[in-house]
Parts: structure tokens; sequence; C-alpha cells
């Protein structure tokens, strides 16, 4: 047989290798345990793994070296499960077990990410007294470390019985991977003290961990520990340090190490590709590329995606098209990297058929390319596309995950598919996909469509509650008027020391807005600064709003002056602010400086400043507005038309303003006629309503406030028969008037008072106190009522 094993080494395909084998077949050589093992694995290394199978079914009593051999075998195709399933196969046919079976199954347990199965072999490893074997120890530490499960990979660390440099290496690497960069150097600093000498493996994981961390000092000290000891130059180790100085904000020490390196190989010119990429250069991105193709050096699938990002970073149709013929020409389109990353850049291009025509290339068995694709759609606006692609997926035979099931429930809540957000919410459960990517998404989708309890109930069953999951529980309360709620829960983060960011005051702010809650808005200013937290235009223009909505002007405009940045957005919310408190020659100034500036108006802007003008009376001011919209290519909508309707209505101009409804685009709303109709009621033109009365009945609307008015204004003229009938319209359509509230503010609480109200722990109190005061008026009613009106005037003017 010794003769026959130098040939597996000479044939090059896996005909050659079949003949041979045939060959051993008919001389009887076949059982030979060596020329077996060897034919299996030869054929896995050309690529045919069920020749492999064969070779070893044909065997007729496999020995445990055999198995581990075949396992291995799977294992470099990535068929993980496969190899479980031969190990599940050995252990019952009884068969012994060694050191490198264990290791072998270990790595196809973190391969096939099912920690359940990986602690069962953990398991057998002890029962079976490996669990002191070197080997085994370091594959268990592998395998937990990229499962996750750091912390028991630093069990299994600390009680080893020999710590070599490898084994430090994988813990410093599991931490480092798994997003725990500070305890990575922290490991790092002990292997240091215990004096071994490093290799560009370990100096790998901790320049990672520099270049995550942006700790630019270390990064120089471990570069230069790196040149004094001659680690890992040149090799793999210059592009990592390539990134790790690109991540520290350090270009030029980047480009000074590529530029030296001896063997610029595909890794160095792809780190330097992606380095230009995440400082935004991506022309220069793209000029490296070039220059990498000149020096005769094939680009890999990594190198690729990281061109395609430059591309779609600058939105460039033409030339990612170009590379994507590359792609079709030299690569393989299947790779599961190239997909998304082509879709990615069609997607910045607005070239949404590129995209599917993508999709359709790679998504057959990639379901990044869907996950990317479904992201894209909802990212646009794009929601029905984006759910009818599960739909599609899901025909394909791909099982959605976490990533799928996120996107696709925010893309319900944003169209209002209740129902079907339902059926994700039950496909999750059913399939234990419940990870705080789907919560987050399932609490966003139930706020927005108003089921707030539901919503609360999935906060509450968290257990470890991300930043992220209090935001969106916070914005869900303050987006359904439920401003108190929102400050309680911001109040609760605050208290229990929890992580807060800049969302997160951002929605306790608008919180503060919506109630009116000055004192407490005032807090959050004073906490936002001493928090550490970087005001952004989104704060400041927030922090304006609730200033103004609570009456507070001059601090209002005071954050407005000391913003160092504006756009159309903050203006608009100062000009909002002047307007809403009768200002309107503040509201005209603010805008008159914000166009001299170059800021053009958008349709908000239009509409703040014809509120203004409408609050203050200014009608030759508002009608100027409006047209000067289209100078800006703003189209007037209903909400326009409706101020300046509103606008005329309230001076008198009822004609011109009815004029100007029958002149609209498109029909009026209930707004606009709304808008009308009040200011009939303010100057008592009933001969306006009656000519009007059949557009105002046919005006179909499920705003109370509207039908309110018309009902009242058919009562004060007596006309009780339509007074009862808008009511009853009402009645039919279930539409119930919406009870009115006022809210006070005393020793920084504040508290909300409505018709009927009961809930509050002191109303029995309260009643009681009105009904005394009602009383006590009468009562001094009925006496004035007898003083001649001078009488009355002074003793009014007593009172005062």
């Amino acid at each position: 047989m010794a003769l026959y094993m130098p040939l597996f080494r000479t044939y090059a395909n896996v005909r050659q290798l079949t003949q041979l084998h045939a060959h051993l077949f008919v001389t009887g050589l076949h059982h030979d345990p060596q020329a077996s093992t060897k034919l299996i694995e030869s054929y896995a290394q050309m690529g045919s793994l069920h020749s492999s199978r064969l070779a070893f079914q044909t065997f007729h009593n496999p020995d445990s070296f055999m198995w581990g051999v075949l396992i291995k075998c799977h294992i470099w195709s990535h068929f993980f499960g496969e190899a479980i399933s031969l190990y599940n196969e050995m252990l019952y046919n009884e068969i012994r077990m060694n050191e490198f079976i264990f290791s072998s199954v270990l790595r196809a347990c973190a391969g096939f990410g099912d920690l359940r199965i990986g602690e069962k072999v953990h398991g057998k490893v002890i029962k079976c007294g490996f669990d002191i074997d070197a080997i085994v120890e370091t594959s268990l530490l592998g395998m937990y470390g990229d499962l996750g499960c750091t912390g028991d990979a630093r069990k299994v660390f600390d009680n080893m019985s020999v710590r070599d440099l490898v084994s430090w290496s994988s813990i410093i690497s599991s931490y480092v991977d798994n997003g725990e960069a500070n305890e990575g150097l922290e490991m790092f600093r002990l292997l240091i003290l215990k004096g071994f000498e490093l290799d560009s493996v370990t100096m790998l994981s901790v320049a990672e961990a520099c270049g995550e961390l942006g700790f630019l000092r270390l990064a120089r000290s471990l570069h230069g520990y790196t040149v004094r000891r001659r680690i890992g130059s040149p090799g793999p180790l210059d592009g990592s340090l390539v990134v790790m100085y690109s991540k520290c904000g350090d270009l030029a020490s980047a480009e000074r190490i590529f530029v030296c390196m001896f063997n610029q190989s595909v890794a160095s010119w792809t780190a330097m590709i992606s380095c230009y990429n995440r400082g935004g250069r991506f022309k220069e991105a793209l000029e490296v590329f070039a220059d990498m193709l000149e020096s005769k050096v094939e680009p890999n699938a990594v190198t690729i995606m990281a061109v395609l990002g430059s591309c779609a970073g600058l939105s460039l149709f033409k030339e990612g098209k170009s590379i994507h013929c590359y792609v079709a020409k030299h690569m393989d389109l299947d790779d599961d990297s190239l997909g998304p990353a082509l879709i990615e850049l069609y997607a910045k291009c607005g070239q949404f058929r590129h995209c599917e025509n993508v999709l359709q290339t790679t998504g057959k068995r990639n379901i990044v390319s869907w996950n990317m694709l479904i992201s894209v759609y909802a990212s646009h606006g794009l929601f029905l596309e984006a759910l009818a692609l599960i739909v599609q997926m899901q025909i394909q035979g791909l099982i959605p995950d976490s990533f799928t099931l996120s996107s696709s429930i925010s893309a319900c809540a944003n169209v209002g598919f209740l129902q079907l957000g339902h059926q994700l919410h039950g496909y999750a459960i059913k399939r234990h996909i419940l990870d705080e990517f789907v919560l987050n998404s399932l609490i966003d989708m139930y706020s927005k469509c108003g089921l707030m309890d539901l919503a609360y109930l999935l906060f509450y069953s968290i257990q470890f509650r991300s930043v992220v999951a209090w935001n969106t529980m916070i914005c869900g309360f303050c987006q359904n008027g439920y401003s108190s709620e929102a400050i309680n829960l911001f109040d609760q983060m605050y208290l229990n020391c929890l992580d807060m960011n800049e969302v997160t005051f951002l929605a306790a702010i608008q919180a503060c807005s919506q109630m009116g809650h000055l004192e407490k808005g005032k807090w959050l200013h004073h906490r936002l600064i001493t928090y550490g937290i970087k005001k952004d235009l989104y704060i400041d223009t927030a922090l304006i709003d609730m200033y103004a909505k609570c009456g507070d002007l001059r601090t209002a405009r005071g954050v407005f002056n000391s913003m160092s940045e504006r756009n159309v957005v903050s203006w608009s919310v100062m000009i909002a602010g002047y307007g809403m408190h009768g200002n309107a020659d503040a509201s005209i100034s603010l805008f008159t400086q914000m166009v001299q500036l170059g800021i053009k108006p958008n349709n908000i802007t239009f509409m703040n400043i014809l509120s203004a003008c409408s609050h203050a009376g200014y009608v030759e001011e508002g009608k100027f507005y409006f047209n000067l919209m289209k100078d800006y290519g703003v189209q007037p909508s209903s909400e326009h038309f409706a101020c300046l309707v509103d606008l005329l209505s309230r001076v008198g101009n009822l004609s011109e303003a009815y004029r100007m409804i029958k002149s609209m685009p498109f029909p009026a709303d209930a707004s606009i006629w709304g808008a009308l109709v009040n200011g009939c009621r303010i100057h008592q033109s009933i001969d306006m309503i009656r000519r009007i009365e059949r557009d105002l009945l046919d005006t179909k609307t499920d705003d109370t406030g509207y039908y309110t008015l018309l009902s009242n204004i058919y009562a004060e003229e007596g006309n009780w028969k339509e007074s009862r009938k808008v009511r009853s319209v009402m009645k039919r359509i279930g539409l119930k008037k919406v009870p009115g509230y006022s809210t006070i503010e005393l020793e920084k609480k504040v508290y909300r008072f409505g018709a009927g109200d009961v809930s509050h722990w002191q109303v029995k109190e309260i009643y009681s106190f009105l009904e005394n005061f009602q009383s006590l008026a009468l009562e001094q009613a009925c006496n004035l009522s007898s003083w001649s009106n001078n009488e009355i005037q002074a003793e009014c003017i007593t009172n005062l």
C-alpha cells in the first residue's frame, strides 16, 4: 500500500482519483484503512464530498480516525449540520471518541450556531475525560467565543490547566469579536504581564480593539511594539494596522504604512480602500482601486464590496454598473456578500429595477439580499413593495430571520397594516424569533397603530431593556398623546441611572411641549447639558418648540440664536412660535431673514407664516405669502387654503373666502369648510350658512369639532331640527365629542382637568369646592343685579 500513497498527491482532478479508487477496489486494497482514509480526504480536498462519503461507506468497519477525517471533510465544506449528524451517528454506534473528533465537532457547533448542541458536546467532553486536554480546551474556548458567549469562554479559560499563547489569543479575539474591546485589551495587559512573546495573531485582535475604541495613543504604542519586535511584518498585520489607524482618525499614518509596504497584498489594498470609505473620501478609494488593477493584483469579494460602497457613496450609477460587469465576468455572482452590496449601490442611485434584477440573480439562497432589498424599500417609503417581497421570499422557500421580521413589522407600522402585523407577531412567537430588534419593531408598530396597551405589555415583558427599547416606548407614548406617561418613563430611566442618549431627551422634550410643562422642560434642558449629551440640530429645534409652546418666547429665541447650524425646520418652528402668540410682525421678520440667507421655505414654513397672519388679522400679508408659494415651487395644500380661508373669514370677508373655496383645484375638506363656518358664527352670517348648507352636510369627515360647531350654530339660531340632524349624523357614524381639558402647573407638577373627570385622588374635594364656588358666584350675581351700572363697575374695580 505504501507504493500507492504518493499517487494521491499527483492526481489533479476527481476523474483521475476515481480511476485510482477503482484500481484499489479491483486489487482489494480499498479495505486498507490508510488507503480509504486518504481517499476520503483527497475527494474532499477536490470538492467532491459525495465521493468522500461513498468511499467511507464502502469500508466495512471504519475506525474512529476515519470517522474523524470524514467529519473534518464536512467542516471544510461548511456542512456543519452534517458533521454534527456524523458525530451523533458515532455516539449511536458507540464508537470511541478522541480529542481530534471533539475538537472538530466543537468547530462544527460554532459554525452551525447552535449553543444548545455545543453545551451537550461539552458535557460529553467532560464525561469522557477530555476536559483537561489542551486541544479540546482551546476548541471549547473558540466555540463559546464564536457563539457570543464570552462569559462561558472566560470560565473555560480560567479553568484551563495550561494557558499557552494560542489560548490567550483565543480569549482576546473572543472579547473583541463580540464587541467587548475593553475586556479584550484588559486580557492583553494581563498577557503582557505574564511575559509571553507575542505573535501576529494576537496583535491582529489587539489592533482591532484599538481601532474599535479609537485609542490612538495605544494604537501608536502597539505599532511601535510590532516594529521593534518585527512581528508579522510584512504580512496581514500591516493591513490591520492600516484599518486601526483609519478608525482612530489618523488617515495619514494609515497611508504611510500602506505606501511603505514591501508587498501590497489584496488584503492591504482592500484595507486602504475601506479606510478612505470610512473617512467619506470615496473618490480617493476609487483611485486606489484603479492603482490596484494597474498593479495586476486581482481583487476578491471583500475588495469589490468596498468599491461598490465607494460608488454608492458618490451615487455613481455608470461606474457601479461597470464594477457589476467586472464581477459577472471574473467572479462568482452567487457570493453571499456581493448581492447586498449591489442592491445598496443601485438603491442609492434610485435604480430599483436593477435592485430586483440583482435579487433574481443572487437571492435564490441568500437571505441577506432579500433583507437588504426589503430594508431599502422600507427606507424609501415603498412599504407595500417591501411587504410583497416577504411573500415572494417565502414562496422561494427562504425562512425569514430576525432582520426580515423587524423590517417587515416596521413597514406594517408605516402603512397601518395591523392585521398583517399581528400575523408577523404570531410567526415570531412560533419560530422563537423574539430578539431585541423584533420586540422593538413590534412596540413601534403597536404604538403607531394606537394600541398602547399591547405596546406597553411587550415593553414590560422584556427582561433586559436596551436604550432603544426605552426610547421606542417613550416615543410611542408621546406620539399618542400620553405625555405624562412618557415623562414618567423618562424619570424611571433617570432614577435607575440607565443609559440615555439624544433620542431619549428629544422624546422627553417633545412630551413637555405637548403638556405645556415648562419647569420640567427647563430641568431637561439643564440635564441635557450636565449629562454630557451633545446637542444637535434636532434637540435644539425641539427645545425651541417646547419653550414657545410653554409661553417662554424669550428663551426660545435665545436657543434659536445660539444654534451653530439652522435648517428650514428650525426657522419654521421659531416662526410658528411667534405666530401662535400673536406676534405676526416677528414671524414676518424671521421669514424675511430666512429667505435673505438663502434658505428655501417649504410647505410647513408657509403654513406657519399664514397661520401667524391669520391670528393677527393681516389680510394683505396673508394673500402675499399665499401667492409667494408658487415662486418657491410649493403647491398649496388643503392646510394652506384652510389658513387663508380662516384669515378671510375672521375679518368678515366671507364672500371672498367662499370664492376661494370654489376656486380650489381639489374638493374642500372639513377643515376648510370649518374655517368658513367659524367665520359665519363670529359675524353671525346665517345667510352664508344657508348658502353652503348642502356642501356642509355632504362633507365626510371624522372630525367631531366640525359637526359640533355646525350643530351649535343651528342651536344658536334656534333651528333645533337641523341641530338634532347634525347630532344624529354624528351618532350614526359613531363619533363622540372629544371632551376638552385644561392643565395647570403647580409646584413643578402639571395637573390635567376635564369635564366629568374623576381620576384625581382629591376628586371629592375638587367638586365640593366647585359647587361652593358656583353657589357663591350666583349669590353675588343676584346681589349685583339690583345695583346700578356705575356701582357694578366700581365693585369690579375694587375686586381687581
